[in-house]
């Protein structure tokens, strides 16, 4: 049986006080275990990352990128083998893994630019002879509590950033899929990087409280649930901490009446089934202007209806299975209540099981109609497989179907009418909006961040970091010398 140890000033640490299960979802079947960190694992992490934290910030920034393109080269080497493993604790398919880790190596791209990127400013005669400066210093000892759907791309997002910025980093990954934390720092080291800079602890909830209690870490980025995040968030912040908490989404995409139905049916498939529809962006729910609902659930239908279901590392499989078996229960079940609440049901693969994978977490692409708003399927982040469509008027009432629901992630609108488009991307209440894209998700030089009760705190992720994991000192400077006492305040 594979362990998966924490990772501690540049060693694997097999201690831990709760041995917990890392299951095939496909399968059912244990596939290793990994031990929860208590207080005194923690402490050792939180140690580690204090007393490195001095000398990488001293370290010279073009060192620190350095080392940051060798640790890319590294990833870009392994990928496939990162990609078999998140494959095997999380389920999603090899293309969709491999995926992922091209999306990490963006973020980690944009970290190896940080000598451009962490630059402060200067104005000369702000006063009479007098100059003013600003510098960006590391912050710390930073904290990355990711999320199981992207167990590596989440934590790219973050670390190399604040790596590059000369702080130093613990990562506690969730306790489902944690292999693919503990082979980035192991080639973190290959690449150079000292020890004790990064840290990777496991745990549930408990380890994650004891992080961020502890007075020396400085500033706590978390992705999860929107409860989780804020409950992070207030702790967080209470306690003096840098905070950025990032949680659910309800992801509505806008159906024109001129969009074109097979390309519009393609992109909700990809969007609303892919990964089983476990990504903080998913589409999960399509909203027809005009007539044209029928026809689209029409083409939804035979596109839902042949999904290929299977193991993620079985040829030609289109979905994997959803994280865990609580999961599948939760999700089969809000189905079912949806429609008991009225809901037409398109297509309901929800409970089909997987020849030779019977007791594997599957749950089958699933479309529902005429869903009532006050619904759990409208209103809850369902993270499944689960398209709820349904059909207004006006693009007046597609924007406030958005306005009026608590999250705001992302949300795209398919048209060919400019006008449409523009006052789409002026009005929709989101952080993260597409034209003709099903995922907005932007390139690693531009910010991940949503609206509403889809964020806590004022930071993104990616390129936003970079005001995140540094703080600015303004300095005011003059080698002229003076002579008199002036009791006044100086002018400028």
């Amino acid at each position: 049986m594979r362990s998966i140890s924490h990772w501690i000033n540049g060693e694997l640490v097999d201690e831990g006080d709760e041995a917990l299960p890392v299951v095939n979802p496909a399968t059912d079947q244990q596939i290793a275990v990994v031990r929860t960190a208590g207080p005194g694992i923690v402490r050792r992490a939180v140690d580690a990352a204090e007393a490195a934290a001095e000398g990488w910030a001293r370290t010279p920034q073009s060192k620190r990128a350095q080392m940051i393109f060798r640790f890319r080269e590294l990833l870009l080497e392994a990928r496939e083998e990162v990609a078999a493993l998140i494959t095997a604790e999380h389920g999603k398919t090899l293309d969709d893994a491999a995926g992922e880790v091209s999306r990490a190596l963006e973020s980690v791209d944009l970290a190896t630019g940080g000598p451009a990127l962490a630059q402060g400013a200067t104005s000369q005669q702000t006063g009479p002879d007098i100059d003013t400066k600003s510098v960006l210093h590391p912050v710390g000892v930073c904290l990355g509590i990711t999320p199981f759907n992207f167990p590596l791309m989440m934590g790219m997002m973050m670390a190399p950033v604040a790596l590059a910025a000369g702080n130093t980093f613990i990562w506690k990954p969730s306790e489902q899929d944690p292999g693919a934390a503990v082979k980035i720092a192991e080639l973190f080291q290959r690449a150079g990087l000292p020890d004790g800079v990064l840290n990777v602890v496991h745990g549930r909830q408990e380890t994650a409280e004891l992080l961020i209690d502890d007075p020396r870490v400085q500033a706590v980025s978390f992705v999860g649930s929107s409860a989780a995040a804020q409950a992070v968030y207030s702790r967080a912040s209470a306690l003096g901490h840098r905070a950025q908490t990032f949680g659910g989404a309800k992801n509505h995409l806008v159906v024109m009446p001129d969009a074109d139905l097979d390309v519009v049916a393609d992109q909700l498939a990809s969007a609303a089934f892919g990964a089983a529809g476990q990504r903080c962006m998913a589409v999960s729910v399509a909203v027809v202007v005009g007539q044209s609902d029928q026809r689209l659930l029409d083409h939804l239908r035979s596109r839902a209806t042949a999904v290929r279901m299977s193991a993620g590392d079985v040829p030609g499989t289109d979905v994997g299975p959803v994280v865990s078996r609580q999961a599948q229960e939760r999700i089969r079940l809000i189905v079912k209540e949806a429609t008991a609440d009225g809901a037409r049901v398109v297509v309901d693969r929800s409970a089909e099981t997987v020849p030779g994978y019977e007791s594997g977490y599957f749950v089958g692409p699933t479309v529902l109609a005429d869903v009532p708003l006050t619904s759990r399927a409208y209103q809850e982040e369902i993270f499944g497989p689960v398209l709820v469509v349904l059909r207004v008027d006006t693009l007046d009432e597609a924007i406030d179907l958005i306005r009026r629901h608590r999250y705001g992630n992302g949300g795209s609108i398919f048209t060919s009418n400019g006008a449409a488009a523009s006052r789409f991307e002026r009005e929709a209440p989101v952080g993260m909006l597409g034209v003709n894209v099903a995922i907005p998700v932007p390139v690693a030089s531009y910010a991940v961040q949503g609206w509403k009760a889809s964020v806590f705190g004022d930071t993104g992720l990616n390129n936003a970091s970079w005001s995140f994991y540094t703080r600015p000192k303004y300095i005011t400077s003059r080698w002229e010398s003076t002579v008199g006492t002036d009791f006044g305040f100086r002018p400028n």
